[in-house]
C-alpha cells in the first residue's frame, strides 16, 4: 500500500495580505505616525527657516544652551538632551514594536519574518557601499560617515505613503513599518558599535541594575509610573554615562516589556499584553513630541543661500549621502526582495507589481532622524556636520518626490480593487480577503518545518 504525498505548501507570497487583526492594527499606527510626520515636516522648515535667517544666532543659543546637574556629567546642551533623552523614547517605541512584530504579529513565522530582515539589511548594506564608493578617495575622516544614508525615516516615509498612497495594499504600508523599524534596530546596534569613542565599563554593568529592575517590574505587570520611570531614567543616565549612546537603553527597556498575558492573566485571549498598553501611550509622545523636537534642534543648518548650497554639495562627503539614499536604497531594497523572490520558493503576492516594490523602497530613502543622529556623531567639524545635513534633506527630498510619483500613479490603479474589497466585507467587518488569507497563513503554520523560506 503506497503511502500518500504529504501535503505540499503554497509558494510563500512576498508582500501578502495578512491578517485582518494585523492590518487593523496598521492602520491605527498610519495615523499617529502620519500627524507625526506632519509635526516632524513642521518643525523641520521651522528651523531651516530660523538659521538661515537675520536671527540665526539665537537658535544657535537656543539650541547650545545647557541644562542639567553637572554632578551626574548631564549639563548638557538642549540639542544634545533631544538626541540622547527624547530619541530614547522613539527608540523605546522601536523596541516594542519589533519585539510584538516578532512575538504576536504576522512576523512570528520565520518565513514572513526573513523579507522585512534580509530587505533591510540589503537597504543598509548597499547604501554604505555607494557612500564609500564616492568617497574612497576623500580622506579628511569622510568614510566615518560610511553609516549616515543606511537609515529610513519612519515618521517621513509613512507620511508621505498615507498622503499619495491612500488606496495602496495594505502590505506594502506594513511591509514598510516593519522594514523601517528592523532597519533602526541595526542602525542603533551600528551607533553603539561603531559610533562608541570611550567605553566606561563600570556605568554600563551598573545600567543592568534598573535594567534588570524594570524587566522584573514589567515582567510583574507592574504599571505604575513612579516606580517605572525612575528605573527607565536610571538606565538611560547610567548607559549615556558609559559612552555608549543613550537611545540604546531605550531599544533595551523596550525588548524588556512582555507582549502577550501570561496565562495566570487570562493568557493572549484576556487582551492585549503590557507592551501594547506601552505602545497606546508612548507613541503619540514618540511621533508628536520626541521625534519633532529633535528634528527642530538637528535640522537647522545655515545654508548661505544659494552659493552655500552648491558649495555644500560639492563636499563628496555630502553628495555620498545622497547617492546613498536614493540610488543605494532602492537598489538594496529592492534587489534583495528581488532575489528573495528569484532563489527561494516565495512569490510576488499575485495582487502586487513590482513596481510597488520599487516604489516603496524609494521611499524608505528617506533618511532623516537617525541619519542627522549619525551624521553629529560620526564628525567632529561643524562644516562638515553643515554639510552632512544638507545632503541629507536633499537626499530624503529626491527620494520622496521619485517615490511619490511613481506611488500615485499605482495608487490610482489600486482605487477600483480598494472599493471592491470594502463592499465584501461580512457582518463582522473583516473582509473575506483577510479571512482567507488567515486562513491559508494559520494551516501553513501548522505544516511549517522550520526551515524558512526554501523549505
Amino acid at each position: 500500500m503506497s503511502t500518500p504525498p504529504a501535503p505540499s505548501r503554497r509558494p510563500l507570497p512576498l508582500l501578502g495580505r495578512g491578517t485582518w487583526p494585523e492590518a487593523a492594527r496598521i492602520a491605527g499606527i498610519l495615523r499617529k505616525e502620519t500627524v507625526g510626520g506632519i509635526l516632524l515636516l513642521i518643525a523641520t522648515v521651522l528651523a531651516l527657516v530660523w538659521a538661515n535667517s537675520p536671527w540665526a544666532e539665537s537658535y544657535d543659543a537656543l539650541r547650545d544652551f545647557k541644562v542639567g546637574p553637572e554632578a551626574l556629567h548631564l549639563n548638557l546642551s538642549l540639542g544634545t538632551w533631544a538626541a540622547d533623552g527624547l530619541l530614547a523614547i522613539f527608540f523605546f517605541v522601536v523596541g516594542l514594536e519589533l519585539k510584538r512584530e516578532f512575538v504576536a504579529g504576522d512576523l512570528r513565522d520565520p518565513r514572513r519574518a526573513a523579507l522585512p530582515i534580509l530587505a533591510a539589511v540589503g537597504g543598509m548594506v548597499v547604501p554604505a557601499l555607494v557612500f564609500v564608493a564616492v568617497n574612497a578617495t576623500t580622506g579628511d575622516g569622510a568614510l566615518n560617515g560610511w553609516a549616515i544614508p543606511t537609515a529610513t525615516d519612519i515618521a517621513f516615509a509613512l507620511a508621505v505613503l498615507a498622503v499619495v498612497g491612500t488606496h495602496l495594499p495594505v502590505a506594502l504600508r506594513t511591509f514598510l513599518l516593519t522594514l523601517a523599524v528592523v532597519d533602526d534596530l541595526l542602525a542603533v546596534t551600528i551607533i553603539a558599535v561603531f559610533y562608541t569613542a570611550d567605553l566606561a565599563v563600570t556605568p554600563l554593568l551598573l545600567a543592568l541594575v534598573p535594567l534588570g529592575l524594570f524587566t522584573v517590574a514589567v515582567q510583574k505587570r507592574i504599571r505604575s509610573w513612579w516606580i517605572l520611570v525612575p528605573l527607565a531614567v536610571a538606565a538611560w543616565a547610567l548607559v549615556h554615562a558609559s559612552g555608549v549612546h543613550a537611545t540604546v537603553a531605550g531599544v533595551l527597556l523596550g525588548f524588556a516589556v512582555p507582549v502577550i498575558r501570561s496565562q495566570a492573566a487570562g493568557g493572549p485571549e484576556a487582551g492585549p499584553g503590557l507592551a501594547e498598553h506601552f505602545e497606546h501611550r508612548m507613541r503619540p509622545i514618540s511621533a508628536g513630541v520626541a521625534v519633532p523636537i529633535f528634528a527642530f534642534f538637528a535640522a537647522g543648518v545655515t545654508v548661505g543661500g544659494l552659493s552655500g548650497f552648491v558649495d555644500s554639495l560639492q563636499d563628496r562627503v555630502a553628495l555620498g549621502i545622497v547617492a546613498g539614499l536614493v540610488v543605494g536604497k532602492t537598489i538594496g531594497i529592492f534587489g534583495t526582495t528581488y532575489l528573495v523572490a528569484r532563489f527561494t520558493r516565495a512569490q510576488l503576492d499575485a495582487g502586487l507589481r513590482w513596481l510597488d516594490v520599487l516604489g516603496l523602497a524609494m521611499l524608505a530613502g528617506i533618511g532623516f532622524t537617525v541619519s542627522l543622529l549619525i551624521g553629529d556623531l560620526a564628525y567632529d567639524s561643524d562644516l562638515r556636520v553643515d554639510h552632512v545635513k544638507v545632503g541629507v534633506l536633499v537626499g530624503s527630498l529626491l527620494a520622496s518626490v521619485l517615490a511619490t510619483t511613481l506611488l500615485r500613479a499605482r495608487n490610482r490603479a489600486y482605487r477600483a480593487l480598494v472599493a471592491v474589497e470594502e463592499a465584501d466585507a461580512d457582518a463582522d467587518g473583516v473582509p473575506d480577503v483577510y479571512e482567507a488569507e488567515e486562513e491559508t497563513f494559520e494551516a501553513d503554520a501548522d505544516r511549517h518545518d522550520g526551515r524558512g523560506l526554501t523549505s
